[in-house]
């Protein structure tokens, strides 16, 4: 059970870290364009908006991976 609370405790931290991040990024001119990236999927009509940020979830996604696995290993 203490592992399992360490792990979320770091876990947090690392959100709470990449959160503050990205309002600092995208306060500075030209930010990281995350949502908008090419291949996010965006359909505009009359009176219906559909948004899927496909691409930026792949991104985030190996990203995430990636940070888990290295963190993983003992």
């Amino acid at each position: 059970m203490e592992e399992i609370g360490k792990t979320l405790i770091v876990m947090g931290f690392f959100l709470a870290l990449t959160g503050i991040l990205l309002i600092l990024i995208s306060k500075t001119p030209g930010g990281l364009p995350i949502g908008r990236l090419p291949g996010d999927i965006y359909i505009k009509r009359d009176n219906f908006t559909f948004y899927f940020p496909i691409t930026t979830s792949i991104i985030l996604s190996i990203l995430f991976s990636l940070i888990f696995y290295l963190f993983s290993k003992h």
